[in-house]
């Protein structure tokens, strides 16, 4: 009996856990009225592409916290900043970019699941180094940031912002080709690539 209620309150623990992560995503995602569910998003579009590379339940589960979390660091930007329509200056630029720093800040101390805070930090560092903000590349960025990249490209690419409406399929399509080996990494671009192939009807859009 006693085995069973510990079972069940580790259950609820995990339950709440999710919970929590999520609450903190659409926390984050509220702050900008254009993007607003972007964070979960990233999340699904992460596990996702875990799941079709092969990889561990344990290792889609945490490629989908990672993606919930990996903007959490815009919870220091100014509203004004994200909601800006029209573009922004040096500074205000130097500012946004500094939304990874903040987020690894955040989350450094979370030891049970140290890939959160390497989310944050690197999410929008290139494969070939040119990325932000520590200019790391291929394999020195984790495989699970890897992922988690490029499913922030292309739901940033397949959202409705101030200026546009989501894009066309094939052109979210074509720009993650065209970056292979420069922004993404070519085995998780290519399997998002097979994910976008297989969505005919397009549904994976905002």
């Amino acid at each position: 009996m006693k085995k069973n209620r510990s079972k069940g309150s580790f259950s609820a623990m995990k339950k709440l856990t999710a919970e929590v992560m999520e609450a903190l995503a659409r926390t984050i995602d509220a702050k900008d009225k254009y993007t607003n569910g972007h964070s979960e998003r990233v999340a699904i579009y992460s596990r996702m592409l875990a799941k079709n590379l092969g990889l561990p339940a344990a290792e889609q589960e945490k490629a989908y916290y990672m993606g919930l979390l990996h903007d959490i660091g815009k919870i220091g930007i100014p509203n004004e900043i994200i909601n800006k329509t029209t573009g922004l200056t040096n500074e205000e630029f130097q500012l946004m970019q500094s939304h990874p720093i903040l987020g690894y800040e955040i989350l450094k101390n979370i030891k049970s699941m140290p890939e959160l805070a390497q989310g944050a930090r690197w999410h929008h560092e290139f494969y070939d180094g040119n990325g932000y903000p520590d200019g790391v590349s291929g394999k020195q960025i984790p495989l699970l940031v890897r992922i988690v990249a490029v499913a922030d490209s292309y739901d940033a690419m397949t959202s409705n912002r101030s200026y546009r409406r989501y894009l066309p399929q094939e052109t979210a399509r074509r720009e993650i080709e065209m970056n292979i080996g420069t922004q993404f990494d070519p085995v998780v671009a290519e399997c998002m690539l097979d994910i976008i192939d297989g969505d005919s009807a397009y549904s994976l859009h905002e």
